[in-house]
């Protein structure tokens, strides 16, 4: 059940994207009454979208799995979270088949729009780290870190 509150409030984040990013401000906040539940924060004011991602681990994970922010294009990145988060989408709209725990809301993610390195870089390693700790598959081979 706390592993779907974080999961909520993730994909709550991800839904509030809705503009072209251009000077981006990222806060780490950690949780003062848990050690363990890490909150990113992304805000754009300017375009007004913001993006909260609150797992725990994830903030720590982040910084001593994922490969460096350059690591990949922008595009590569955009292409990886148009996959996942595609099947992501489809799990959540089969509930019989996928549990409600892990897939509580679709996540509106446009093509179209240019979000920026920042956010795309942190959609996707989130969803490594997702496929990695719940043990899920979204879309082809998953990077073990």
């Amino acid at each position: 059940m706390k592993n779907s509150l974080y999961l909520f409030a993730l994909i709550s984040g991800l839904i509030l994207i809705s503009c072209t990013a251009q000077k981006t401000n990222i806060t780490k906040q950690e949780n003062p009454t848990s050690s363990s539940n890490d909150t990113i924060k992304i805000v754009n004011k300017e375009v007004e979208y913001e993006v909260i991602i609150i797992d725990p681990g994830f903030s720590s994970w982040l910084n001593s799995m994922a490969q460096p922010r350059g690591f990949y294009t922008q595009s590569y990145l955009e292409n990886k979270n148009q996959l996942y988060i595609n099947e992501w989408n489809n799990r959540f709209l089969q509930p019989q088949r996928f549990s409600r725990d892990l897939y509580e809301m679709s996540i509106d993610y446009d093509s179209n729009i240019d979000y920026g390195y920042e956010v795309n870089y942190l959609i996707y390693n989130y969803m490594i780290y997702f496929q990695n700790n719940y043990r899920q598959r979204l879309f082809g081979r998953v990077p073990l870190r």
